[in-house]
This record gives structure tokens, sequence and C-alpha cells, in this order.
């Protein structure tokens, strides 16, 4: 309800002239809010000098420049009852929300990112007189604002910096950044800058403390931190004896898979051999059967 008393309260009444000599005129909002991510309405009225008009028109919204700029809205309704046929909707984002009757010809646009901030401009033509084509010159502009977001953090290394620590945000206003290192103090960081607009990175050089960084973003929408761990591998005690205690452990899984081939081995030999005592008894026992059947 408030984004809509925004809306409404910026409104401007811009009376025009068509080039036939009518009276006309474009009621606009001058400005208007949205947030990334939802849905924002770009209001549109407009009045002619006819006392009726029943005859169909068509609605085109456009952008960057007036009577020129890229057309990213259009529909065309055969009279001002009938509904208004799409024929051209960029990325499927815009929707018809006024009352044709009513000479209402706003537009809503859906799941807005930051491509989306630019200026609008409403036109309408009357197929009753090619001459009825009104166009606003000033158009909207649509402000786009957000919470703060982590868009990366991470460790990276060079000679200059040594290891450090990267954290870029984004959000409108762009998102301030504070780091806070793993004795949870705060550190100012080495390098910050503006990658877009609504965008900032900051660096963390020379980093001391093994453990968890932590970089925090805040806009007047809103505050959020992503964190990135960070662990020194030296030539310590400590690593020694984790290497001793590695070493070791690879050793007992050798021995024990060379204890699991010897059983294996020594299973299988005793299975052959038994298999070849079972064969030589049993032709022995054939010979015996034949020879007490030749000499009974």
């Amino acid at each position: 309800m408030r984004a809509l008393l925004v809306l409404f309260a910026g409104c401007l009444c811009l009376p025009c002239n068509s080039g036939g000599g009518n009276s006309w005129s474009l009621q606009v909002s001058t400005d208007v809010m949205g947030e990334i991510g939802k849905a924002a309405s770009l209001p549109c009225w407009f009045s002619h000098s006819h006392k009726a008009h029943d005859s169909g028109l068509t609605v085109i919204w456009r952008i960057k420049h007036p009577y020129n700029g890229t057309v990213v809205f259009k529909c065309v309704s055969d009279s001002s009852s009938d509904s208004c046929k799409t024929t051209i909707n960029y990325m499927n984002k815009f929707r018809l929300i006024g009352n044709l009757r009513n000479n209402n010809i706003s537009i809503s646009i859906e799941n807005l990112t930051w491509e989306d901030s630019n200026r609008y401009y409403c036109r309408v033509e009357l197929s009753s007189d090619r001459h009825d084509k009104y166009e606003t010159k000033f158009g909207t502009w649509l402000h786009l604002s957000a919470p703060p977001r982590i868009v990366n953090i991470s460790v990276a290394f060079d000679k200059i910096h040594g290891f450090y620590a990267v954290c870029t945000a984004e959000g409108e206003p762009v998102p301030s950044l504070v780091w806070t290192d793993p004795l949870n103090n705060h550190e100012d960081p080495f390098l910050t800058s503006l990658l877009l607009r609504h965008q900032r990175t900051s660096e963390l050089h020379h980093l001391r403390n093994d453990g968890k960084y932590t970089c925090v973003a805040t806009n007047s929408h809103g505050r959020v931190e992503g964190s990135v761990y960070f662990f020194k591998f030296t030539a310590g005690g400590s690593s020694r004896v984790g290497y001793i205690v590695l070493c070791a452990a690879l050793a007992a899984k050798l021995l024990l898979l060379f204890l699991m081939f010897g059983a294996v081995s020594y299973y299988s030999r005793a299975d052959d051999t038994k298999s070849i005592a079972d064969r030589s008894r049993n032709t022995q026992e054939s010979t015996y059967e034949n020879y007490n059947q030749r000499s009974p």
C-alpha cells in the first residue's frame, strides 16, 4: 500500500498537442521505486479531445528515448471495450494493468533485475485518426533498491599481498563492507573499490591468524555476512607429528592389505591341493574296480 502511495504521489500531468492540433494530455509518474526480485507499476493515463472514443487503440511502452527508443511492450485492441492483445513483451516481464475504458494504459514489470532500471515512455495510438498518437516526452524513471547480498568471498595469494581475502557484495544503496578476523576483531580492509554502480569489493591483505574470516555487508535495507576459512601449513613440530601419524596410518593399511593377500593366497593353494588329491583318489578307485572285473 505504501508503495502505491509513493507511486501515485509523484504523478505529473503533462499537457501536449498532437500532430493534428487536438488537445491531449498524458499523466505519468516522474519517478517510481522498485525492489530487486519484486514487481513495480508504471502509471500512465491519457486524455484526448474526442467526446467519445470506441474504436481500437494501440499501447506502446519504450525505454531510453522517446519516439525512437527500444519498444519493450506493445498491445493492440480493436475497441476500447476489448482486451488488448500483446504483440511485444520483452522477456515476458510486462503486463497491462490499466483499464482501457478509463484511458488507463499503466503496466507492471515483474521480477525486477538491475537491467530494468531505466527511463520508460508510454504511448497511445488511436485508430480513428492516424494523427492521434500521443507519447510522453519526459518519461518515468524506474529506480531500484536491494538489500545487501554477498556475491563472492574467497582467499587468494600473490607475492605482494601474501594470502588475502576477497569479498564482493551488491545492493542499492551500495553496501559498506567490514571484516572480522578469527579473534573476532574488526579489521580494516586494505582495498575497497566499486565494481558496478550497485556492487563493491573489499580485500583484506596479509592474513595472519588461522580460522574464520567474516565479511559483513550493510545498507539501509539490511545486513548480511559471509565467511571463509584460512589455515596456514608450516614445518613446525605439530606438522611433523601429523606427518608421522599419517605415515603410520598408511603403513597399517599396507600391512593389512598384505595380510589379506597372504590369506587369500593360502586358501587358494589349499583348495588346489584338495582338488588334486580328490582327482587322484577317484582314478585309483576306478582302476581297482576294473581290475576286480577282469579277475573274478
